[in-house]
């Protein structure tokens, strides 16, 4: 441990080296050097190597940890507390129902310190049973995550695309779009355009552009309207600021990209984070239909959509990660792990990456478009779980060369007939009235915006200059594009029409 006096320029000459107790056989303990790879600093807080302009904690020699109670109980232990009560860390039993209430109750507060992970929680929502869920009685759910909706076999389902994009969209990423989502790029099963799903993150965001994106059938979702880059504000919030954030966010897109209420039912929070059974509350309470920031580890089998009302069907992923725990009536659009393996046959094993930007092997365009076509052959031949491809709206910016490759991946695969690039919600919709491959032509959900022509709704948009809010107070003035009237001031949290409250 370093000394008291030792300060955070000093520490950071040994930040990239960090120690672990591994097991020594038997029941001793062996302590284990590790050493982070170049540029690279060990973040005591996510406990991973991170890059090192990303790490503010190398004066940091210790994580704290709070009190937890004696819970679940070992099967070779015995509690010491009468049936349905639970023994506190403090050393009190109390009833379980007492526990992740939201009301402190152990002394030592300990009986609040285990609600983040379903497997932890002792009131957490009940797992899957398909023999009371049952399908004919409108209930779906899956043991593990890997059946098809309907049991229709694999050879019967379509092999759907969620392409997504996380931020700002701006003009320059929109010509991307126009890339990637060209007019001649059709499904071949319903002869409809290859569609995605952007999930819009305020900041920045020319909302003339999102209306056109919208126009042309793609879907528009929520990514929040400050996009703080801050992990635990994303794990920390309450229901109310995360309705603040993404209720609010869809009523700043809904004025400013005409869309109309009702039509922006998905959202995704920041930092590959999850806010717990608070951020589920919200979306029950404004009406939002599905989640998509759970993030699912590589299986037998990759996993399809599934809805909350049951247990989640994976462990909760990430460091001190706020996964919901109980019985929510939305969807979650599970984001798997993608194989990033020059060959999955004989390459050695290499840990997955969720968004493909974390993807960070690949390199050459030919590199990717064998991962495009490695985790397509995985989902095909396998039960067809939707493959979700995500990118931050910057991915493709500095790769070109990507950029070229994946328009022609895209136009190619949409060309060979099982497979449709469709958004969250029409893949939502097909798991909801499961179709097979055959009646696919005419499935109604698919066929609205089907082939959208003409002219964008305004080709001069407005450019609302304002003052920036205080999380961009180094910009000097913040512009909002946009086919509507100018507000009186930026929109920002608590203020989402523009009228100047955020300034009072």
């Amino acid at each position: 441990a370093p000394e008291a006096s030792t300060t955070e320029e000093k520490s950071r000459a040994a930040c990239g080296t960090y120690f672990r107790c591994v097991p020594g056989g038997g029941n001793r303990k062996l302590v284990s050097r590790g050493q982070c790879g170049f540029g690279m600093f060990f973040d005591i807080e996510l406990q991973i190597c991170e890059i090192r302009s990303k790490v503010a904690n190398c004066d940091q020699w210790q994580k704290k940890t709070s009190p937890k109670p004696k819970w679940p109980i070992p099967n070779d232990q015995i509690s010491n507390c009468p049936p349905n009560q639970i023994e506190c860390g403090s050393g009190e039993c109390l009833p379980s129902e007492l526990f992740c209430d939201d009301q402190p109750d152990c002394a030592d507060g300990s009986d609040e310190n285990i609600c983040n992970d379903p497997e932890t929680d002792p009131n957490a929502a009940d797992k899957c049973d398909p023999r009371q869920c049952i399908w004919e009685q409108g209930c779906f759910c899956s043991v593990d995550g890997t059946r098809i909706p309907g049991d229709l076999t694999p050879t019967q389902t379509p092999q759907m695309i969620l392409i997504t994009f996380s931020g700002a969209v701006n003009e320059e990423n929109f010509r991307i779009y126009e890339q990637i989502f060209q007019e001649t790029t059709k499904n071949k099963g319903n002869d409809c355009t290859a569609k995605g799903t952007f999930f819009v993150s305020h900041a920045f965001t020319n909302y003339s552009a999102v209306q056109e994106l919208h126009r042309r059938g793609h879907e528009i979702a929520i990514g929040s309207i400050t996009n703080r880059n801050d992990k635990n504000y994303w794990s920390n919030l309450t229901a109310e600021d995360y309705e603040a954030e993404f209720d609010g966010a869809r009523m700043i897109t809904e004025r400013f990209a005409n869309i109309s209420q009702g039509e922006i039912l998905g959202m995704r929070v920041p930092q590959a984070r999850v806010g717990g059974n608070e951020q589920f509350r919200m979306m029950i309470d404004w009406g939002f239909l599905y989640d998509s920031s759970l993030s699912a580890p590589t299986g037998r089998l990759p996993l399809w959509p599934y809805t909350m009302q049951h247990r989640m069907p994976h462990r909760c992923l990430g460091t001190d990660q706020n996964c919901p725990t109980r019985n929510f009536t939305v969807w979650e659009m599970v984001i798997n792990e993608l194989d990033r393996r020059d060959d999955p046959l004989f390459s050695e094993a290499l840990t997955g990456c969720h968004l493909v930007d974390q993807c960070a092997n690949i390199v050459e365009p030919k590199q990717f478009r064998n991962f495009l076509e490695t985790n397509l052959a995985r989902h095909y031949g396998t039960n067809r779980a939707p493959l979700g491809l995500h990118f931050t709206a910057p991915y493709f910016l500095t790769r070109k060369s990507f950029l070229r490759e994946f328009s022609r991946w895209v136009a190619d695969v949409a060309s060979r007939g099982d497979y449709y690039f469709v958004t969250m919600l029409q893949a939502i919709s097909w798991m909801e009235a499961p179709t097979e491959l055959a009646a696919l032509n005419n499935f109604p959900e698919w066929k609205n915006k089907c082939d959208p022509k003409g002219l964008p709704y305004c080709s001069l948009p407005n450019p609302c200059e304002n003052k920036p809010p205080p999380l961009h107070k180094n910009e000097d003035r913040m512009f909002l594009y946009t086919c509507a009237e100018c507000p009186n001031s930026y929109p920002w949290l608590y203020d989402p029409e523009g009228f100047g409250f955020a300034d009072l």
